[in-house]
């Protein structure tokens, strides 16, 4: 294929790319926006291997068969409760085909730089080496929270930021060693150095980073990969990966600073692991008072009389696979005239957007589903508040508990409506290792169960 044809191709995908985010930014245009990205990666997929570099398409047909079948595999196979770690795990193959390809650009023997273009080369493979092995290992770090594999809580190592202060001091120092080398061995050996220090920087980073801080954490990491693909676009001199990763990169910095001022967080004390935050206790798990328990027949009866109904989901209806009951619900008391809407915390989930995409498979009406900030002051108003497997993001302590670990984090303030009932499984504590005062407040019911079994049982009264 021409040079012109292929570099005209990437224009394409670039706009296509360009085109996705944009449909991604709305629930209505989501699904247009999809179709946007997968049509700019088939064309760029096809123009690539027409393209004038590739030579060996044996070889290039037999990878694109294993990871296409792994990938669709994998695809098919996730639940909706696991698409968070599915995320950190993607997240972190980029960064290590950042540090492969930096390597491998640096020991392909076809590579000819002289001067200037040699130090430019050489800085762009040790930035794209450094840049993926951080984002290799934070996603790790990230899935393993995410899974439960490893602890939620933040690892407060003592000295961390000194530590981590010097691993970057350090990496700077034999960076410059690797642009300076004359033997290749010894910039082998510093470049991979670096890239080990990179790991154990990256995986610092995530391991002090709180549970309730994951949905940053998740957005961070997006963001990262998104500069490691640049790197590897500027190793390779491909325009259309510097692009994309410059559009990935850029993105996931914003939805980061978003997901930041929506909890009340400094964007640069998260990205650091918590840099500058005081410590703060999460005042035990022991129950701080007495709940009042309620059944599902006496919730029916209360949607039932009740005229405006706010439902609040979190992790525990992805958990349960209740969104569709909780579609039929909502049907059968719109039905009834009862304003039903429902109420989404920017953190809801294990990543921005998860309730969003539950709510949005199971057929509810977009226009009902509002934002924290859009229905936050009409909760007095408010007869019924169903909360569904939310803890955190409907925490009063968050507002009254200085010393909180989600102190200063905005909640939805569901415990301002006439009635607030709250279907857990247990009185156990949320992501975030703390306990909750709205389950003990006067008007606060606990509706106890499987969400999805609760919900259909609700469902047969009404």
């Amino acid at each position: 294929m021409m040079n012109g044809i292929v570099v005209a191709s990437y224009i394409g995908a670039s706009i296509l790319f360009i085109l996705s985010l944009s449909g991604l930014s709305k629930q209505e245009t989501a699904k247009r926006g999809n179709l946007y990205g997968m049509a700019g990666m088939a064309l760029a997929i096809l123009a690539t291997v027409l393209s004038d570099n590739v030579n060996s398409y044996g070889v290039l047909i037999v990878m694109m068969l294993i990871g296409g079948g792994i990938g669709a595999y994998m695809a098919k196979r996730v639940e909706m409760t696991s698409m968070p770690e599915l995320v950190a795990m993607l997240h972190s193959f980029v960064g290590m085909a950042a540090v492969l390809v930096g390597i491998a650009s640096y020991l392909d023997p076809n590579m000819h730089f002289e001067g200037a273009e040699k130090t430019i080369h050489n800085v762009e493979i040790v930035l794209g080496v450094f840049i993926g092995a951080v984002t290799f290992t934070g996603s790790v770090v990230a899935f393993g929270k995410l899974k439960g594999i490893m602890s939620s809580k933040p690892l407060a190592l003592p000295g961390r930021h000194a530590l981590n202060l010097g691993l970057v001091i350090v990496s700077i120092i034999l960076g410059g060693v690797f642009l300076s080398a004359d033997s290749t061995g010894v910039a082998v050996t510093a470049l991979l150095v670096v890239m080990l220090l990179a790991f154990i920087f990256g995986a610092l980073l995530v391991m002090a980073i709180g549970g309730a801080d994951m949905p940053v954490v998740i957005s961070m990491l997006n963001s990262y990969s998104g500069w490691a693909a640049a790197a590897t676009g500027f190793m390779l001199a491909n325009d259309l990966l510097i692009v994309v990763g410059a559009l990935v990169g850029s993105s996931g910095a914003i939805l980061s600073v978003i997901m930041c001022r929506a909890m009340n967080r400094k964007f640069l004390s998260v990205i650091l692991g918590g840099f500058g935050n005081t410590e703060t206790s999460a005042g035990g798990d022991e129950e701080a008072g007495v709940h009042t328990e309620i059944k599902a027949d006496e919730t029916a009866e209360l949607l039932k009389d009740a005229k405006e109904v706010v439902i609040v989901p979190g992790y525990g209806m992805a958990v349960a696979h209740a969104q569709h009951p909780v579609s039929e619900m909502t049907k059968k008391l719109r039905a009834n005239g009862t304003n039903v809407r429902f109420a989404i915390h920017p953190v809801a989930g294990r990543m921005p957007g998860h309730m969003n995409v539950l709510l949005a498979e199971a057929k509810v009406p977009y226009d009902i589903v509002l934002e924290m900030d859009e229905i936050n002051e009409d909760f007095p108003d408010v007869d019924v508040v169903m909360v569904i497997g939310a803890n955190d993001i409907v925490n009063p302590s968050a507002l009254d508990n200085p010393n909180s670990p989600i102190a200063g984090m905005p909640v939805l303030e569901v415990w301002n409506a006439k009635t607030t009932i709250v279907s857990k499984r247990s009185m156990a504590s949320g992501y975030a290792g703390v306990d909750n005062p709205l389950f003990y407040k006067e008007n606060s019911r606990m509706l106890f169960g499987d969400a999805k079994a609760t919900v259909e049982d609700i469902l047969k009264q009404l």
